[in-house]
């Protein structure tokens, strides 16, 4: 049975950033939301930009836009990152 995704609909806006943090090669993908910031665990090994995108996928959908308004603007390699919506 597939675990519903947190809805995050309220933060789709333009222009906005997204302070997350990433635990990749985690047990289940989820996003947890706490203290104004997302914490968002992905099963995916962070090479090659891969937990990167699978952080992406998850975000657009929890929040119902395309992937493609999304955009790490820092912290592309830590685990720290601030994405902001296009």
């Amino acid at each position: 049975m597939a675990k519903q995704l947190l809805d995050l609909s309220d933060l789709a806006h333009a222009g906005s950033t997204l302070q997350i943090r990433v635990t990749p090669k985690a047990s289940q993908n989820r996003i947890e939301r706490s203290d104004g910031r997302l914490r968002v665990y992905v099963t995916t090994v962070p090479e090659g930009g891969k937990a990167n995108v699978a952080v992406l996928k998850m975000l657009a959908k929890a929040l119902g836009v395309p992937k493609s308004r999304l955009e790490i603007v820092k912290g592309d390699t830590g685990r720290d990152k601030v994405v902001k919506i296009l």
